[in-house]
């Protein structure tokens, strides 16, 4: 009997993606599949290119096609198309931008911007169109880890050009600023600066932009909150009490402002001797999680306190470019990976509705 493209349709059923959970078919996957003479052509399509189990589902997708009778040869291309925000969606503001996802943290000294740094360009590495904005006005260190020394062009339309740096398109108030100068401005100056930052920015497309707030829950959280509707906010946090007590007003603050909580990163979670391999919980550890776990919220994963990340952090070549292969490096893919999961869902829910089962 020939092989219909039913047969394979119902074959690929069997493949759920495991955060939507749902098979890869109702999820509208699989395209363009083509049936000659026993060879099987097909494309899965993906909602993010930092899909941490791409391997794995292409995997099983050529096993269960394989196992009709008849198949002789199954031939599969993995690509991915990240989707929109359903809030973010055709934004007058930034209409060219898929979204928008605000790092936070309830206090200073986390490491904010230093995840926000290397997740941006995890993300970016998988071939997503990544952007990293540096909303901490008053302490701009995008620019020192990521090693940009230029001030941002403008260009004929009159809108700011950002910076390109490892694939990445940045903007500070650090391109604007003298070394030794301080930005001392009430709330009005606050937020007309995060309305330039976002609506007069030349962007371009992009599938993910990242906002490296400052610390704490003052007018800047305030302005992008009532600017832009978020695709949502991560919190980052240290393990010790006094972080995560803080880091869960942060995550009250953005709850009020009706925006999502994508999920909790634990930053220095533990110091692992490079010579004996001793592991020391200098700040504590599980203390994100534990929190993550009573709220409710998706725990994105641990960066431990690595001496490198300091030093290729301060030498402006974020450990993700300069040791990917590092542990370092591995901890903040996974949090990219997490996070991008965490986006698809959001998305894939506003355009599947009460289809999409969201647990976390």
């Amino acid at each position: 009997m020939a092989i219909t493209e039913a047969d394979v349709l119902n074959a690929l059923k069997a493949v759920q993606d495991p955060d939507l959970h749902r098979d890869i078919v109702s999820l509208g996957f699989v395209q363009n599949l083509t049936i000659h003479e026993g060879r099987v052509a097909f494309k899965i399509e993906l909602t993010t290119p930092a899909c941490p189990v791409r391997d794995q589902m292409r995997d099983q997708a050529a096993q269960v096609v394989r196992a009709i009778p008849g198949i002789t040869q199954v031939d599969i291309q993995m690509t991915s198309q990240v989707r929109p925000s359903i809030l973010q969606a055709d934004h007058p503001l930034t209409p060219t931008v898929k979204n928008i996802v605000a790092i936070a943290s309830g206090k200073g000294g986390v490491g904010k911007s230093t995840v926000s740094a290397n997740v941006a360009l995890a993300l970016a590495k998988t071939g997503a169109r990544v952007g990293l904005l540096d909303a901490d006005v008053y302490g701009p260190s995008i620019p020192t880890i990521l090693g940009i020394t230029g001030s941002a062009q403008i260009s004929a339309n009159q809108q700011i050009v950002p910076i390109e740096r490892h694939g990445l398109r940045v903007m500070s108030m650090g391109f604007f600023m003298k070394p030794d100068e301080a930005v001392v401005w009430r709330g009005p100056m606050l937020h007309k600066t995060v309305q330039q930052f976002l609506g007069g920015v030349q962007w371009g497309e992009l599938d993910y932009l990242l906002a490296d707030l400052p610390p704490g829950t003052g007018d800047v959280q305030l302005s992008l909150c009532q600017a832009i509707p978020l695709t949502g906010a991560v919190i980052v946090s240290t393990p010790q009490d006094v972080a995560l007590n803080v880091a869960q007003k942060a995550i009250t603050m953005f709850k009020k402002l009706n925006a999502p909580i994508l999920g909790i990163v634990e930053n220095m979670s533990a110091y692992v001797c490079p010579h004996c391999g001793t592991r020391e919980e200098i700040f504590g550890s599980g203390g994100a999680r534990k929190i993550a776990q009573r709220l409710n919220l998706p725990f994105l994963g641990e960066i431990p306190l690595a001496t490198p990340i300091r030093e290729t952090s301060d030498a402006g070549q974020p450990i993700v470019i300069s040791q990917p292969d590092s542990p370092s490096a591995r901890a903040f893919t996974a949090v990219a990976e997490q996070l991008a999961a965490q986006i698809s869902i959001r998305a894939m829910t506003g355009e599947l509705g009460a289809e999409i089962k969201v647990t976390f």
